[in-house]
């Protein structure tokens, strides 16, 4: 099957989504995944302004390109995520507002319910984001016991079922981002987010292979767990670089050698990606695959171009259902 090839419009911000439209279809992919976080679309606008959302298909199509997932991860990482100055710096004026945590968590959570609404407009399908997390996926002390986990699961739960609901009733699949900082990081915990939200149909995962490839999970025992929950799929790759003296934990940035791994464009790393491919045909995945671009060593220009060839060329069709019969003789 050919899957669709998107780009994510989170890591070029700085570009006017007028270029950033003309070179994604220069560099022949199919569409873009759009950001809530800038210019690209604006939650708010879309809401308030009757052609907004009609000016942005406008310049997509222009470029042959389509809008198949809206992207929300920075807002919804403050529904449930520390509320502290380094998320100050990533979230709008009106969500931070005073600062004071209750009070951003419930603004978020709104914004959630109204983008819901935006991506109706939008014609979309998928809504991806962080969920934040109401515990730590960071072993320390004095750490959790079972009625910790308990009461985290349960708080998390009530902060996100009404976003959930709302995701349902509007006939879009919420996509959870699986990784660190967030409630679902790996296979245990995303069995416990399934758990926690008695999760409708409706709610899936979005899965990133990088992230679970860096902490030692397979990305393929993932898919194969929840073949039907796979509802949107992030491709960046990860070099994972123990030396004796980094490790894997650490505040160290992107691109910084203390670090004992870099996320690396897709093809450039250790990840899997035929193993992946063959996980995601055997559980009938056919949406789209989305360039996340993170490479601190290469020009991202020359990468996220190699990265639409790479993911078009990667991309074999599943076997027929009757793999005898595909090799019969007539």
């Amino acid at each position: 099957m050919a899957r669709m090839v998107l780009l994510s419009s989170g890591p070029w911000t700085d570009l006017a989504l007028e270029d950033l439209a003309l070179r994604a279809a220069e560099w022949t992919y199919q569409g873009l995944e759009l950001c809530c976080w800038s210019d690209h679309f604006e939650v708010q606008r879309a809401l308030g302004e009757s052609d907004y959302t009609q000016k942005k298909l406008e310049t997509l199509n222009r470029n042959d390109l389509t809008a198949a997932v809206l992207d929300v991860r920075r807002v919804g990482h403050a529904v449930c995520g520390p509320i502290d100055a380094a998320l100050q710096r990533v979230l709008p004026d009106y969500i931070w507002g005073d600062g004071d945590p209750e009070g951003v968590r419930q603004r978020a959570a709104e914004e959630m319910l109204a983008a819901v609404q935006a991506a109706q407009q939008l014609g979309v399908g998928i809504l991806s984001g962080f969920t934040g997390a109401t515990l730590s996926m960071f072993p320390g002390f004095p750490g959790y016991d079972k009625e910790d986990l308990a009461r985290a699961l349960d708080e998390f739960a009530r902060a996100w079922n009404p976003i959930v609901e709302a995701c349902h009733d509007a006939g879009l699949r919420f996509a959870a981002c699986v990784e660190p900082g967030q409630m679902a990081f790996d296979l245990h915990s995303a069995e416990m987010v399934m758990d926690a939200l008695e999760a409708p149909e409706g709610f899936g995962f979005a899965l990133d292979p990088a992230a679970l490839h860096w902490q030692g999970v397979d990305p393929a025992e993932f898919v194969r767990r929840f073949p039907d929950r796979i509802a949107h799929v992030h491709c960046k790759d990860v070099a994972i670089r123990l030396n004796g003296r980094s490790g894997l934990l650490g505040p160290w940035p992107s691109g910084d050698q203390r670090r004992g791994w870099e996320y690396r464009a897709p093809g450039h790393g250790g990840v899997d990606w035929e193993g992946l491919i063959r996980a995601l045909n055997g559980c009938g995945y056919d949406g789209a695959l989305t360039v996340d671009w993170d490479d601190a060593g290469m020009n991202r220009e020359w990468g996220a171009d190699d990265a639409c060839k790479f993911l078009k060329r990667l991309d074999f069709a599943p076997a027929p259902r009757d793999p005898e019969g595909a090799f019969r003789a007539s």
